[in-house]
């Protein structure tokens, strides 16, 4: 970047930590430029301070995270998806945020352009949740091939009265003037209302508590970006993000062509949930499986969008890639667990996990009495050992 930019007009600054980038990135933003940075797991966690400022202050920003294996520094050369309740969840207030995840080189090439967009119209940091694996793969791209989305710019403010910097209605954004220009703005990280001006007023606080969730939340349909692959004749389907994606059409590929027809839903917008678009594939299936690289960030998300159904999970967070072959294992194994159940309903589904759990709990009493009894072995021979010496 630092070679690249600079011949086409732009700027890059090598940062000497994660909170010094992200105060030049919220600053340069605030001057009216649009600003990209990026990190990885433990960096992503230095950023959160600043996050939350621009969250708060809807200053449009860019951050990619090249997740890796966790937690703390983790394994800096080994991949994860360990991070993605943390981007949702890591500012204060939780307010709605907007996390998009490729699954490969040209997934980062177009949700960035997605990502800019998003982030300039919305007025709000945007997460891109690549992947060691990612980021450290080659391979080619045919970039004339992508079909970019036509650039977006924020609405600046063309009014003849004052400037109030974050006036607007319920799910609307604020327009924008930059700072150091002609007409004063104001900015603080501290609760404000549409002057810019610190409150404590109940009334102002909820009404912007209510805008920053439902300019998010209520743009679901224009945030939802996916990838699917709708086999006709298959019963089941799996629903998986981020680099698991290409292990997961790999191996429904080759369960096809085995006679398994299988359908996937690859995830390209996390946050906020595409509900409506996970329920109405799901709708379609006898058997949906979610499949992550960690050990279940996104699973209670997509079981809270299907309460009715039960939703199998196969999650893995060693450093290793998730394979063709452990998917395909795992499709065959709660296909057959389906089958042998059959439908599951809302009160099934629940007397299901709870079946589970319960199963789950014998083994840890079967665990524990034979840790008892062993004791009790250990400690019975220690005392005839101790007789025998006595004697």
């Amino acid at each position: 970047m630092l070679k690249m930019l600079p011949p086409r007009g732009g700027i890059c600054v090598q940062g000497e930590d994660e909170i010094a980038s992200m105060g030049y990135c919220i600053g340069a933003s605030m001057a009216g430029k649009k600003v990209l940075t990026a990190t990885s797991g433990p960096g992503i966690s230095l950023y959160s301070e600043q996050i939350s400022f621009a969250v708060g202050s809807e200053i449009p920003m860019v951050i990619v995270d090249v997740q890796r294996l966790g937690p703390s520094t983790g394994s800096a050369t080994r991949g994860a998806d360990s991070d993605i309740q943390f981007l949702r969840w890591g500012n204060t207030g939780g307010v709605p945020v907007i996390v998009l995840a490729p699954s490969d080189a040209a997934d980062c090439y177009l949700l960035t352009a997605h990502a800019f967009n998003f982030a300039e119209k919305f007025r709000c940091p945007v997460f891109i949740a690549s992947n060691k694996e990612i980021g450290m793969t080659k391979e080619s791209v045919d970039i004339d091939a992508i079909s970019l989305p036509g650039p977006v710019e924020r609405r600046y403010f063309k009014g003849d009265g004052p400037y109030i910097p974050f006036r607007a209605g319920v799910g609307e954004v604020p327009d924008f003037l930059p700072i150091g220009g002609k007409t004063l703005v104001r900015q603080t990280s501290s609760t404000h209302g549409p002057d810019g001006y610190i409150t404590i007023d109940p009334e102002t606080i909820t009404d912007v508590q209510v805008r920053l969730r439902e300019k998010i939340l209520g743009a679901e349909d224009e945030l939802t970006i996916h990838n699917e692959t709708l086999r006709p004749g298959a019963d089941t389907l799996v629903i998986s993000y981020g680099v698991t994606s290409r292990a997961v059409e790999d191996a429904c590929a080759i369960l096809e062509r085995k006679g398994t027809p299988v359908s996937t839903l690859s995830l390209k917008t996390l946050w906020p949930v595409p509900e409506k678009l996970i329920r109405a594939r799901a709708l379609k299936y006898k058997t949906v499986i979610m499949v992550e690289m960690n050990l279940g960030q996104y699973i209670d998300t997509i079981r809270m969008v299907l309460p009715e159904r039960r939703v199998h999970f196969y999650g893995q967070m060693d450093g290793v890639l998730i394979t063709p072959k452990t998917i395909m294992a795992t499709v065959e194994e709660k296909r057959a667990v389906d089958k042998a159940t059959g439908a599951i309903g809302t009160k099934d589904g629940i007397v299901a996990r709870c079946k589970e759990n319960q199963c789950n709990k014998d083994i840890g009493a079967d665990r524990s009495e034979m840790e008892d009894k062993d004791k009790e072995k250990m400690g019975a021979d220690s005392s005839v050992m101790e007789d025998k010496d006595n004697g």
